[in-house]
């Protein structure tokens, strides 16, 4: 029975399907016949996916035909471009050709570019915190400092007369004016008498238009040469800010600071410190303001001398890096309410060897800081890298930025290494003391200073092996005219001010020349003028030789045939016309001298080589501790 059912529903499925197949024929016994029409030939799946895709191409390529009702919106609909059918890379292949080909200068200045780009890409000015959450600030701080009426109502015209007249570069946004007395810039008359006392009776460049700046509360970049008087206006703005914070609401232990100053080596440290201290007791003494504490925080020195002023809560801080932030990890000194930061020598202080300590430190401030860099070398690689950094900053530039000081005579000698020591004693002839010597390494400074002893000299030496009280001795001694010659490594090159120094004796070229400006600004300082003599022989790099030649050239100061006779390899970017850009800046962008580019930089090589071998000790370190 069953059998019989299926059957049926077998014969009728098979009936209809015959009926709808037009194609297909019964035979009498109701038995389904194909004909030749119903062959349908097998095309493989790639050829009809070939096929589909060559149908759509078709469709994307006719254009496409708008009804009169369709709307006008429908106007900027996509469509495929003129070139749709060529390929990407045979279209980048076509517009290159037809692009210009650019000669040698151009290529090496696009190369130059992306060095000095990837150079500035550091963000060392913003702690962790802030580069993490995206902070910005936008506005620079407000102070209550206000500069004369008659001095606001000054046009455009007059102040830049003024800027002028005293040789001042400025960029920035709404640039306070230059004050060309300090009197005028509201200064309390026991500050004003104070400075007559150290003989300081009317402001330098830099003092006319960075005081005002740094007083307004506005971010600032101070370029100039050295003996200028940078550090009055870092000082000088840092002391009434405490002067003001005091007498608002006098501080109480746990306070404080209300700003700081970074040096990157103890004696400038120690030079600021007491310049700090000097105007403080001037309020206090001349002013009967109330006793404003300054704390200097540096290696070498025993905190408990300054434990008052810890307890109490310091208004101003002068410290090297190192130290402070072993005093902020113990949380002996609080940066919630600092306000202030000042970097002098800024060029070192965010170079490769301050990076991390420098971002550790930012990470202890809790908002918006004034922020000041200060150096008489200043590359483009600093300058391009704090005008990221800094809120709205105003650049004060007083000369070429890593320029040599006009009031220097520079003497360049060729002495054979055997005969430089004997011929020292000669040298110390051509002036009265005190003088300066300076040598690269710490065996060539106890070497000379042996030697002069046992010529009668008196002398004293300093180095990075000597202790803190040896050095501070020294300079001391070298300060007060107890000694007639300061032997010396670079220690002694940046900020230190030996007001009555005559001569420098560079005993070897140091290699960089961002050292040897440094290192001859010891001397012709606040207007004087002094002597720098140079020992070169063959142990010299000639590529420092050539920043040397260019730095003469641009002093306008006698170039010894020997330098006149090293042929520059950059000579190309010297000379206008052809493909050169004429007013092309010829000099290093990262170190700023004038004998080689960046592309050949010994300095940034120098780094380079640096982050290589502590990446291979590291990773040295890290296979060791696997076994």
């Amino acid at each position: 029975m069953l059998r019989d059912r299926l059957l049926d529903l077998g014969l009728c499925i098979s009936n209809t399907c015959a009926m709808s197949s037009p194609k297909r024929k019964r035979d009498d016994d109701n038995q389904i016949q194909f004909t030749d029409d119903d062959y349908v030939p097998y095309v493989p799946v790639r050829e009809r996916r070939a096929e589909k895709y060559r149908k759509l191409a078709t469709v994307l390529r006719k254009p496409v035909e708008r009804e009169d009702s369709e709307p006008d919106s429908d106007q900027d609909a996509p469509r495929a471009g003129p070139q749709s059918n060529v390929a990407l890379i045979d279209q980048a292949a076509e517009l290159k050709k037809k692009e210009k080909p650019k000669s040698e200068v151009e290529k090496e200045l696009e190369l130059e570019k992306q060095i000095l780009q990837a150079q500035t890409q550091k963000k060392a000015l913003f702690s962790a915190q802030e580069l993490a959450k995206d902070v910005h600030y936008t506005e620079p701080l407000k102070t209550s400092w206000r500069p004369p009426r008659h001095i606001r109502e000054m046009s455009s015209a007059q102040l830049d007369e003024i800027r002028q007249k005293w040789h001042i570069l400025v960029e920035g946004n709404d640039i306070p004016p230059p004050i060309k007395s300090f009197k005028e810039m509201r200064l309390p008359d026991a500050i004003v008498r104070h400075l007559k006392e150290k003989g300081i009776t009317k402001p330098t460049p830099i003092q006319v238009q960075g005081l005002p700046t740094v007083l307004s509360g506005r971010d600032m970049i101070g370029i100039a040469f050295t003996g200028s008087g940078k550090t009055l206006v870092f000082t000088l703005p840092l002391v009434m800010l405490a002067l003001e914070a005091e007498v608002k609401l006098p501080f109480v232990p746990g306070e404080g600071p209300v700003g700081m100053i970074l040096c990157p080596s103890r004696e400038l440290a120690r030079q600021t410190y007491d310049v700090a201290m000097g105007m403080c007791q001037a309020l206090e003494r001349h002013g009967n303001f109330p006793s404003l504490r300054v704390l200097l925080c540096m290696g070498g020195i025993s905190m408990a001398e300054q434990a008052d002023a810890l307890r109490k809560g310091p208004h101003i801080l002068v410290a090297t890096p190192g130290r402070l932030q072993d005093m902020l990890e113990k949380g002996k000194i609080n940066l919630a309410g600092c306000r202030y930061l000042c970097m002098d020598e800024a060029d070192r202080m965010i170079d490769l060897g301050f990076e991390d300590d420098v971002r550790n430190i930012m990470s202890y401030f809790k908002g918006q800081r004034q922020t000041l860099l200060f150096s008489a070398t200043m590359p483009k690689k600093i300058q391009n890298f704090a005008k990221s950094a800094l809120v709205q900053p105003v650049v004060v530039n007083v000369g070429r930025a890593g320029a040599a000081n006009l009031d220097v005579i520079q003497e360049v000698e060729y002495v054979k290494q055997e005969a430089k020591i004997v011929y020292l004693l000669e040298c110390l002839q051509k002036t009265p003391p005190p003088v300066l010597i300076f040598a690269e390494n710490k065996n060539d400074v106890d070497d000379i200073h042996e030697y002069l002893l046992l010529k009668g000299v008196d002398c004293v030496a300093i180095h990075g092996g000597k202790d803190q009280a040896e050095r501070e001795y020294a300079i001391k001694a070298f300060k007060e005219s107890k000694a007639d010659v300061l032997v010396a490594t670079d220690v002694a090159s940046k900020g230190l001010d030996f007001a009555q120094i005559q001569h420098v004796i560079n005993y070897d070229m140091p290699k960089e020349i961002e050292d040897y400006v440094h290192r001859i600004g010891r001397t012709g300082r606040s207007g004087k003028t002094g002597v720098a003599t140079t020992f070169i022989n063959r142990n010299s790099s000639e590529q420092i030789l050539l920043d040397l030649k260019y730095l003469l050239k641009e002093a306008k100061q006698r170039v010894p045939p020997v330098l006149e006779a090293l042929e520059d390899p950059n000579e190309k970017f010297r000379k206008p016309g052809g493909d050169i850009v004429e007013g092309l800046d010829v000099d290093c962008t990262f170190c700023g001298g004038l004998g080689h580019r960046i592309t050949n930089c010994p300095k940034l090589e120098a780094q380079r080589r640096q982050q290589m071998s502590s990446h291979r000790s590291m990773h040295a370190g890290a296979g060791a501790g696997e076994y």
